[in-house]
């Protein structure tokens, strides 16, 4: 038996579909009164009749797959709990009551028609065992769309599609404001609560030990002076050392808060707060150059040219940036 691969569409969760051609089982449509032309397309392309769930429910068994337009609600997980494998048009990940019920294996989002002008298929194999074969299969375009879809009248139609529309882009808007804050929420317990606890007893260590007096003699008088702060500028930016101080911006964290404590203490004038922030971040980014351009498919030549020029540049902007800093800080305090 051939089997159809249902890709992800563009920001989509999953891995791929995998679903049997000519299994005489149905595809249903959950997208609204009319049925998605996505559920169309497959059901052309398994062979299998296509059912608008918002006319007629066929039992589980009866399910190939299920098409939805779910931004995050019930919807997302109902059927993956079921193990039928769900398509959604819209790119939702992992979410709704029943996120936990979602895999790669039985859930794939974001799938547009593109994904399926080229349809790949190959013969089956292990992935199924032995699926049951009933009734028979429509013909390619044919879909069991049943006269019962039709309203009686045209104005009525024109009403109901007309509502269907303004439901579905008031419901596209709110999944995509619901998908924001989620990342939000999760960027914010992964990162930022985190990162707030470590200045916190970074900040407690420097001021409860020996350590921050220490540092503080250090620093004082590189910190405390405009020619100390480039100095500190220009080694931050040596390209042999750039790129070694930039993962993690730990030693940028670790200096910003020694400096902003001893200006919190009155051992460095408020006035180089700002020329000092850019003296300990003359190195963010420079370790990340070679990965963001392999990111954006630059040649290997554009690489090899484009790191050097961007380490040289940062060395050669830094001091200048201080110098800037320190300028629009005069007589700020």
């Amino acid at each position: 038996m051939n089997i159809l691969h249902i890709p992800p569409g563009p920001g989509g969760y999953g891995k791929g579909l995998w679903l049997p051609i000519s299994s005489g089982k149905k595809v249903l449509s959950l997208t609204g009164r009319e049925i998605h032309p996505l559920a169309i397309e497959i059901g052309a392309l398994t062979q299998s009749e296509v059912v608008n769930g918002f006319s007629c429910v066929p039992s589980d068994e009866e399910l190939l797959c299920v098409v939805i337009n779910c931004g995050g609600s019930l919807r997302c997980g109902l059927y993956p709990k079921k193990h039928i494998p769900t398509i959604n048009v819209l790119p939702t990940g992992k979410a709704g009551p029943l996120a936990a019920y979602i895999t790669e294996d039985n859930y794939v989002s974001g799938v547009t028609l593109a994904q399926l002008q080229q349809p790949e298929m190959q013969q089956n194999d292990d992935r199924y065992g032995s699926p049951s074969v009933g009734g028979t299969a429509t013909e390619r375009g044919s879909t069991a769309t049943g006269p019962e879809h039709q309203p009686p009248e045209q104005s009525m139609a024109r009403l109901v599609r007309l509502v269907e529309k303004t439901g579905t882009a008031t419901g596209q808007v709110i999944a995509l404001l619901f998908a924001a804050s989620r990342e939000a929420v999760d960027v914010s317990l992964r990162n930022v609560i985190p990162f707030m606890a470590f200045v916190s007893v970074l900040i407690a260590v420097v001021q409860e030990t020996a350590l921050g007096s220490l540092i503080a003699h250090a620093l004082t008088p590189l910190a405390n002076s405009l020619w100390g702060l480039v100095l500190l500028s220009f080694i931050c930016g040596i390209p042999f050392l750039s790129p070694i101080l930039g993962p993690g911006a730990a030693i940028s964290q670790v200096i910003g808060v020694m400096i902003g404590t001893q200006i919190g203490a009155g051992n460095i004038s408020p006035a180089f707060a700002l020329p000092a922030l850019f003296a300990i971040n003359v190195q963010v980014g420079c370790d990340f150059v070679p990965v963001g351009l392999s990111m954006q498919e630059a040649k290997p030549e554009t690489i090899a040219k484009g790191v050097p020029a961007f380490l040289l540049s940062r060395q050669l902007t830094g001091p200048l940036a201080v110098i800037i800093g320190w300028a629009f800080s005069l007589g700020l305090f």
